[in-house]
């Protein structure tokens, strides 16, 4: 080893030092517990553990994908992701391009704080809030409707609502975050634009169209590449907190049903083999996400 990478090494040795019990912490908790999806092709029984069970193959998921009600689950799951994600764009987008409008920076600030705050807040807090809101009976929302001459709406036990309310409740929540880059990349136009646009006669909302949107175009077609590795994350926090029985039709996902199958019916294998198939998709889209964000955006995390 040369003289120069020595001193290198010696210089940065506190920096690999701090690294190690993350790394550590990693390497049992995420890697080490790897060795759990061998139960996905066992018939897993917990008395003789995971090295005594019997090897069984792919029957568990073979059994998994006749499961009458597998299918449901999964495209609940990408319906609902698919539509979170598009929400996920477009609300912060547009809220961005509104409040970059607004000049008194004290209403700008303010604003973008009140909507940041619901991130910070758990779906276990936030589910007890929306079954207040949306109770049939004593919400304020269906009081209003009730007001209006409208039918009270089950929006929590109503197969047609529940899905809806996920995506809707799941927006406002992340909203503000969203915003908070879209933002940031505005600031990254060059002003002289919106000058030259000015003296071409163009209005505001000229310069928004030929102006704005194109300067943050590549940070938006960026944003929604990477959600595509998300396509399978219906949000276990939100819809476990909220759902029951009676919507498992339009609002049981598959992180749902992984709960169901290995922590209530303790059908081990088959929850693990459902496990794995959701990483491997994920996986596929991860890789094909981070892939079309370096084509198409020139994004690396290298």
């Amino acid at each position: 080893m040369s003289q120069k990478r020595r001193d290198r090494l010696l210089r940065e040795l506190p920096l690999y030092v701090m690294i190690v019990p993350s790394f550590v912490l990693v390497l049992i908790y995420s890697y080490g517990a790897m060795i759990g999806v061998t139960i996905a092709f066992q018939k897993f029984s917990p008395a003789k553990g995971l090295f005594g069970s019997a090897f069984i193959g792919f029957n568990n998921f073979i059994n998994l994908f006749s499961m009458p009600n597998i299918w449901t689950v999964v495209r609940n799951t990408i319906v609902i992701s698919l539509w979170k994600m598009g929400g996920g764009i477009i609300v912060p987008v547009v809220f961005a391009l509104l409040l970059n409008e607004v000049r008194q920076n004290f209403v700008k600030r303010g604003f973008q704080t009140l909507v940041y705050l619901p991130n910070f807040l758990s779906w276990i807090v936030l589910a007890g809030v929306f079954m207040d809101i949306l109770s049939p009976s004593s919400g304020i929302v269906n009081r209003v409707l009730s007001a209006l001459g409208a039918a009270p709406i089950f929006f929590l036990g109503d197969k047609f609502w529940f899905p809806i309310t996920m995506v809707v409740t799941e927006i406002w929540k992340g909203f503000g975050f969203g915003s908070v880059i879209y933002l940031a990349g505005l600031t990254g136009i060059d002003p002289t634009l919106y000058e030259a646009s000015e003296i071409d006669g163009a209005n505001r909302w000229k310069q928004t169209l030929h102006v704005t949107l194109p300067g943050i175009t590549s940070l938006i077609v960026l944003m929604t590449v990477l959600s595509m590795g998300n396509i399978l994350n219906g949000g276990f926090d939100q819809i476990y907190n909220m759902y029951s029985a009676a919507v498992y039709e339009t609002g049981d996902i598959l992180d749902t049903f992984v709960y169901r199958l290995g922590i209530e019916s303790a059908q081990f294998a088959l929850a693990t083999a459902a496990g794995l198939f959701k990483s491997v998709i994920s996986f596929i889209f991860v890789v094909a996400s981070y892939y079309l964000a370096d084509r198409i955006a020139g994004y690396r995390i290298y």
